[in-house]
């Protein structure tokens, strides 16, 4: 963003320009009162008769000389430009979410379930950011990227909201979910390497250990932020039943120790949610923890102007002296 300023060091000096307007009143007052040295009783002799070029013209010597000594004035002023503005510096952030979609997901001790809710929250987060990269990575009995880094935060969104559990085969692979979002920001130039892993469960499928996931993530600078989701105790579960859809209670089993030594090795945070309020805050602390490094440097720089207005003060001079003995000279 850019200002100009235009100002004079000496302002006082432009009072020097109402002498300008004295001198041509007592030019033309001294003109006007001049006695004729011929007198004649008739000016018949002059009618039909009309004025040179020249005869036009013979006030510009004076006006020429009345324009430098103005431009001259302005000079002695010393105009001045300041410009301002302001160079912005940001440090961009790239962020993969890594979202499990297994069918424990539907657990309703969030509401209206787990899933809906972290899909909630999740949009409100990728809301609030303006000029990071952000993935998503889904999981389940497998790992699978919905959409690679992007700041079309639009198209994002509605990949986001698509998700719905039964995307993948059923199961749980923190594992191969890590080493997914791995894959995602291994290449990122981004000063900042992010990976927000929610999950409800324990590892129990996939190739990649969570842990060996973990070190690779060390390895590549990416924290991993880790979230376990799910009331503590136990929580109410549909059934499909021939009789509609009925509602057991299921243990919630989150491996903590696992996700606190993933996100500890990386440098990150852990944390658990029991309700959506307490995501919310989780994701809004991830958000406090993560934002974009903005640097903002004024400046303020000047330039003299006065060297242009002294050029056209000394042009003037010169034309009216070039016209004063050329083409516009006056007999005596």
């Amino acid at each position: 963003m850019f200002d100009f300023d235009f100002t004079f060091a000496y302002p006082w000096m432009l009072l020097l320009l109402v002498l300008i307007p004295v001198i041509v009143a007592g030019r033309y007052f001294r003109l006007f009162k001049k006695d004729t040295s011929i007198v004649f009783s008739s000016v018949s002799f002059f009618e039909g008769y009309r004025k040179s070029i020249r005869e036009r013209l013979s006030f510009l010597p004076f006006a020429l000389r009345m324009l430098a000594l103005a431009f001259l004035i302005i000079a002695l002023a010393r105009p001045q430009k300041f410009s301002s503005g302001e160079n912005v510096y940001t440090e961009g952030i790239d962020i993969a979410l890594v979202l499990d979609i297994s069918g424990s997901m539907l657990a309703e001790d969030f509401k209206p379930n787990r899933l809906a809710a972290a899909k909630k929250i999740t949009d409100s987060f990728i809301g609030g950011r303006t000029s990071d990269q952000i993935g998503l990575v889904i999981f389940s009995r497998d790992a699978f990227t919905q959409c690679p880094l992007t700041i079309d935060y639009a198209v994002l969104r509605n990949l986001l909201k698509d998700i719905k559990s039964g995307m993948i085969e059923d199961g749980t692979a923190i594992g191969n979910a890590i080493a997914n979002g791995i894959n995602r920001l291994k290449d990122s130039r981004a000063k900042s390497k992010v990976m927000i892993l929610l999950t409800d469960g324990v590892n129990n499928a996939g190739e990649v250990n969570p842990v060996t996931a973990a070190e690779m993530a060390k390895q590549f600078g990416i924290r991993v932020y880790s979230i376990g989701i799910g009331t503590i105790g136990q929580a109410p579960y549909p059934f499909q039943t021939p009789f509609g859809i009925r509602y057991q209670m299921v243990p919630v089993e989150i491996d903590e120790p696992v996700l606190r030594q993933i996100s500890g090795m990386t440098g990150a945070k852990y944390f658990r949610a029991t309700n959506n309020k307490k995501l919310e805050e989780i994701y809004s602390e991830i958000d406090r923890l993560e934002k974009t490094r903005v640097e903002v440097t004024s400046y303020r720089s000047r330039k003299e102007l006065f060297p242009l207005w002294i050029y056209l003060g000394l042009f003037s001079v010169l034309a009216e002296v070039i016209l004063s003995k050329t083409y516009l000279r006056r007999l005596p």
